[in-house]
């Protein structure tokens, strides 16, 4: 088999990807390790950037989350026992975010793909890509061994995949970091706590109040790097003190998922090697506290399509720099709001009243809190 643009990876990056060239008319083939079902209830992101659903919307993924996704004017940040809006349309000159679920993202993708749309083959485990000038791919599918010869391949499998891991050593270099705390992460069926996301600094640690509908709670603790998930009266209760829910919740309702995620930075550069490409988290990974990681992701691929449709060596050649312009901007950002909203192991009163006063500068300046909302809301 042979094909133009080989996708490894079938979450938002690589259908994106696999849509964007089909509408150009350029061949390609999907391939992922796992199945339909699987890849449809991974949890991941929640908060689209308005380039993002821009962009959903052109390739004519956008009904449903024009329907059901809920756009957010503004968040929250709470501390020292008070909720300080951030007005982001009015600083931003209109920009706004959008709560819709990556579930739901994939879901319309996969429908839009399978209605009309290139090869997309669940199940379909790579085990490796060879020669990054003439790349082949070596994948099983239906209990055979296989192989896909490509023009190109771009790998969207993530940080752990087969491409990136494909890479020789000493070809990358990686920059990382890792936070020395984590999220526990909830899904509850209950209403959410605000109607818009409140971010919380206080002297328990960080939390987080999302939502998914008006019916479903998605809700963050920080906790301890190797804590295990808590009972649920346990985190319902500490929800209570970092946020002063209990008057907001009447009706906590059962927690249906509950995970924790380590804290990590890290970036790949560059992001192509031959013909080979990386996208999404295969190339970097950033703090979830800014919201940027779907978003970098769709970036990419975005950056990429137009370069294969315009048929121009010139702009291929010049997809990693381009990327890691914004990717680093997201990783800045992404890590100032995790630095000035969680407390560190062991970390002193005048640590504490540095982040304090770093809050009241970003809720009382017009300047930083333009600076903030531009950010969040996704830079051009």
């Amino acid at each position: 088999m042979h094909t133009r643009v080989g996708i490894v990876g079938a979450g938002p990056a690589g259908l994106l990807l696999a849509r964007l060239l089909h509408l150009a008319g350029i061949d390609c083939v999907v391939l992922e390790s796992r199945d339909r079902e699987y890849v449809q209830q991974r949890q991941r992101a929640g908060i689209l950037e308005q380039g993002t659903v821009d962009v959903l919307r052109e390739i004519g993924a956008g009904a449903r989350l024009d329907r059901e996704g809920m756009p957010h004017e503004g968040i929250e940040l709470l501390f020292g026992g008070r909720g300080h809006r951030i007005d982001l349309t009015d600083l931003t000159g209109g920009r706004r975010v959008w709560i819709y679920a990556q579930t739901e993202v994939v879901k319309d993708l996969i429908a839009l793909h399978l209605a009309d749309g290139p090869p997309l083959l669940f199940e379909a485990e790579v085990h490796a890509v060879t020669d990054l000038d003439r790349p082949v791919i070596h994948y099983t599918h239906a209990g055979r061994a296989q192989v896909l010869a490509c023009d190109y391949v771009v790998g969207c499998d993530g940080f752990h995949g087969v491409v990136r891991h494909s890479i020789p050593a000493g070809a990358a270099r990686v920059h990382e970091r890792a936070f020395p705390y984590s999220w526990m992460g909830i899904l509850a069926e209950a209403p959410p706590l605000h109607h818009e996301l409140v971010y919380a600094h206080t002297e328990r640690g960080f939390a987080l109040a999302s939502m998914r509908s008006p019916s479903v709670s998605r809700l963050y603790l920080q906790v301890p790097n190797g804590t295990e998930p808590w009972a649920d009266d346990e985190i319902w209760a500490e929800l209570d003190r970092r946020l002063g829910t209990s008057e907001h919740w009447p009706n906590r309702g059962p927690i249906t998922a509950k995970s924790v995620l380590p804290m990590r930075a890290s970036v790949t550069e560059p992001m192509r090697f031959g013909q080979v490409f990386l996208a999404g988290d295969a190339a970097h990974i950033v703090p979830p506290t800014g919201a940027k990681g779907l978003n970098l992701a769709v970036a990419d691929v975005v950056t990429l399509g137009r370069a294969f449709a315009s048929g121009s060596a010139e702009l291929l050649d010049a997809y990693s720099d381009t990327c890691l312009r914004r990717v680093w901007r997201a990783e800045h950002f992404s890590n100032l709001m995790t630095s000035m909203l969680h407390l560190a192991p062991g970390q002193s009163s005048f640590e504490t009243r540095l982040q304090v006063s770093w809050l009241e500068y970003v809720v009382g300046s017009r300047a930083a809190g333009v600076s903030l909302a531009e950010n969040y809301t996704g830079l051009g």
